[in-house]
């Protein structure tokens, strides 16, 4: 389907054919006509499906019906759940409205709070932006939100996850009763449908792609390492398969620094975000990996939502997610738009049972490889008790060492009771003032 039969106007279908976008994707094809109906949604589609240009387009469409190059004041509210994801949302808007006369801006944590504050004095007709922010604005009066009509979750399960959820109560007092409210997830999960049940109207329910299907054109692998050896391995692919562009994905914001610092001593240009940087280094870093200055950037979780990397081929899970969901978002920065792309994960003997879990939500097992000199020992499997030859050398009980009883002393051989053992007994039960007495006798005896 065609996104100029969908009842857009024409600034906007100018703007989308300049970036080359002429057919809607499924979430499109579903999202904007309901949107343009005005129900409130809750709309759940894979990362990478368009969902974006889905709730963007027609906000813009119908803000531009109503429009004043001399009046703005908020009218639509998108808030989203990382700094990324704001920058990446709000560039959508500026992008698809180019030849609309309206005003937008983005609000996150990290960037000058007054600069922001005189923008939204100046007059704004959307804001993107994360919840912390949006709410401190508010709280010191610098915007009024009574005004607004739409009001969009994007990633509404990662707000979750992050534990925004009490700030978006907050800001909900803000608003008007009266508004369309559409809420966008990758996943639909209970807390979702929670939170759309506190939030939404009678809503239509959209769904496309959903959670545990994986985008048909990433090819997924792992491979099986020491744990030890993973940052060798790591540096191993990225060179001798000649990656050009690598995103890899580490779950502590520790290990990222430790991993980004071994892969520029190893001769790979490496940047690394994580929530410990500040919103100038994270954009540097991420600016100059789209530029191509950098070869790999590494990652946490907190940008596997927000990042949009035109034409790249390569995610690497340095690990797997401390959320098992996560690892969809994860390998959907790769195969964006239908483009191939890779997913390979590495894999250590004690995150067996994660993978398990990833691959239960994949509903299907993923290839494993093994490369000499990385992969772990394989310990042939053996039938009968001592299943390893040399188990008994280390075991205890019967077929190794004797068992020792914690916190029980050992038990000596029973001696004669003496003389001597029954005036200890008899000095311990009688009074202080009758043993000098006792023992003063026993030395005249």
């Amino acid at each position: 389907m065609s996104l100029s039969t969908l009842g857009l106007c024409s600034e906007l279908l100018k703007a989308v054919s300049e970036k080359d976008y002429k057919d809607a994707t499924p979430i499109q094809q579903a999202l904007i006509p309901a949107m343009l109906a005005g129900r409130d949604i809750m709309a759940g589609a894979q990362t990478g499906t368009g969902k974006t240009a889905g709730f963007a387009l027609p906000i813009l469409h119908e803000l531009s019906k109503i429009s004043s190059p001399s009046h703005h004041y908020p009218r639509a509210v998108i808030l989203v759940p990382t700094r990324e994801l704001a920058s990446q949302v709000h560039a959508s808007f500026e992008s698809y409205g180019k030849y609309l006369a309206l005003k937008s801006v983005v609000l996150y944590g990290g960037a000058n709070l007054t600069k922001q504050a005189k923008t939204l004095k100046n007059g704004v007709d959307i804001i993107v932006a994360t919840s912390g922010r949006l709410l401190e604005h508010l709280n010191q009066k610098n915007i009024t939100l009574e005004g607004v009509s739409y009001l969009v979750l994007d990633e509404a399960d990662t707000i979750l996850d992050m534990g925004f959820v009490h700030e978006v109560s907050k800001i909900l007092e803000f608003l008007p009763k009266k508004r369309q409210n559409v809420l966008v997830s990758a996943t639909l999960s209970g807390s979702v449908k929670r939170l759309a049940e506190s939030m939404l109207t009678r809503p239509k329910r959209i769904e496309v792609d959903s959670m545990g299907t994986s985008a048909k054109s990433v090819e997924q692998r792992v491979y099986l390492v020491e744990k030890e050896k993973k940052i060798d391995l790591l540096s191993f692919l990225i060179g001798s398969r000649n990656f050009k562009q690598v995103l890899v994905f580490v779950r502590k914001k520790e290990a990222a620094d430790e991993v980004c610092a071994e892969l520029n001593l190893s001769g790979l240009q490496a940047a690394v975000i994580h929530g410990g940087k500040s919103s100038g280094e994270r954009s540097r870093a991420l600016g100059g990996f789209k530029e191509g200055k950098m070869r790999v950037l590494v990652a946490t979780d907190i940008a596997a939502r927000g990042l949009d990397i035109p034409s790249l081929e390569v995610v690497i899970n340095f690990d797997i997610p401390h959320v098992t969901g996560d690892y969809i978002h994860r390998i959907g920065r790769t195969g964006r738009a239908g483009a191939k792309g890779l997913a390979l994960t590495l894999i250590s003997p004690l995150e067996m049972v994660a993978l398990k879990e990833v691959e239960k939500l994949m509903g299907k097992a993923i290839p494993q490889e093994r490369l000499d000199g990385y992969a772990p020992a394989v310990v042939a499997k053996q039938k009968g008790a001592r299943k390893n030859p040399n188990e008994h050398k280390n075991a205890d009980g019967a077929f190794g060492k004797k068992k020792k009883t914690e916190g029980v002393a050992p038990q000596s051989k029973k001696r004669k009771t003496t003389k001597r053992d029954a005036y200890k007994r008899f000095d311990a039960e009688q009074p202080k003032a009758e043993k000098k007495d006792t023992r003063r006798s026993r030395k005249e005896k």
